[in-house]
C-alpha cells in the first residue's frame, strides 16, 4: 500500500479510525511514513502526532489499543481508514469516540465510559484539560479567562508566579515551595497551551540532553 502513496505531496496523510464491526467514527490522526510501515508491520495502529512531533502506538500509555483488521486508501492515495477492534475508550477523555462535542452548542453529546485519572500522567491530564478550556466561558472558568486576555497576561502570570517560587525557595519554607511551584508549572501549562505545543516535547528535549554536559548542551545551543 505504501508505494502508492505519495510522500513527496506530503510528509503527513489523515487516518479515520472506524470501528471495524459498529463502523462508529473513533478518531482522527495523522501518519507519516514510518509510522504506516509500524502499522503495516505489526498490524497495531502508530500515528505521527503533529503536538508531540514523534510516532506513538495508540494506547502505548493507557493500554487502549487499536488491532488493524483492516486498512483502506481513497481515490486521491492520500487519506487513510483503519478498521479497528478498539481496546478501551479511543479519546484520552475517557469517551468511546473523539467526537463527543457538538459544534454548535459545545456541549457533550457523548459521556466518558472511563476515569482516565489513573491512567495518564497528571501533567498530560492537566495540559488536554486547559487545552479543552479555551472553548469554556471566561465567566465560568479561571483559565478560560486567561486565554480570552491573550499573551500577555498569561506571560505576566509566568513571570508573576516565578517570581513567588523564587521567594518560596530564598525563605526555605518547603510548604510554599511546592505550593507556589505547582502555581508556576499550572501558568507554564497555561502556555504551552495557548501556543498548542504539548508538555511531551519538553520531555523529548530533556531526554535529550540525557549523557550531555550543561556546558555541552549550551554549546550546541549557541553554534
Amino acid at each position: 500500500m505504501e508505494s502508492i502513496i505519495n510522500w513527496e505531496k506530503s510528509e503527513v496523510i489523515p487516518v479515520v479510525a472506524q470501528d471495524y464491526e459498529t463502523n462508529e467514527v473513533l478518531m482522527l490522526a495523522y501518519m507519516n511514513k514510518e509510522a504506516l510501515e509500524l502499522t503495516l508491520k505489526t498490524k497495531f495502529a502508530h500515528y505521527f502526532s503533529r503536538s508531540k512531533q514523534r510516532i506513538w502506538q495508540k494506547g502505548e500509555t493507557s493500554g487502549h489499543n487499536q488491532k488493524v483488521k483492516e486498512i483502506l486508501i481513497d481515490c486521491d492515495n492520500d487519506s487513510i481508514v483503519l478498521k479497528v477492534d478498539q481496546s478501551g475508550v479511543a479519546c484520552h477523555t475517557g469517551t468511546k469516540s473523539c467526537f463527543f462535542k457538538n459544534l454548535e452548542t459545545k456541549e457533550r453529546v457523548l459521556e466518558p465510559e472511563k476515569d482516565t485519572s489513573k491512567i495518564y500522567s497528571v501533567i498530560d491530564t492537566l495540559y488536554h484539560t486547559l487545552l479543552e478550556r479555551k472553548d469554556a466561558s471566561p465567566d465560568k472558568s479561571y483559565t478560560a479567562k486567561l486565554f480570552s486576555k491573550g499573551e500577555n497576561s498569561i506571560l505576566k502570570k509566568v513571570s508573576e508566579e516565578s517570581g513567588e517560587f523564587c521567594f518560596a525557595v530564598k525563605d526555605n519554607d518547603e510548604k510554599e515551595i511546592i505550593y507556589e511551584g505547582a502555581d508556576l508549572i499550572y501558568h507554564i501549562l497555561v502556555a504551552l497551551a495557548y501556543k498548542d505545543i504539548s508538555p511531551d516535547r519538553i520531555k523529548q528535549e530533556l531526554k535529550s540532553r540525557f549523557g550531555l554536559s550543561g556546558i555541552d548542551e549550551k554549546a550546541s545551543r549557541e553554534s
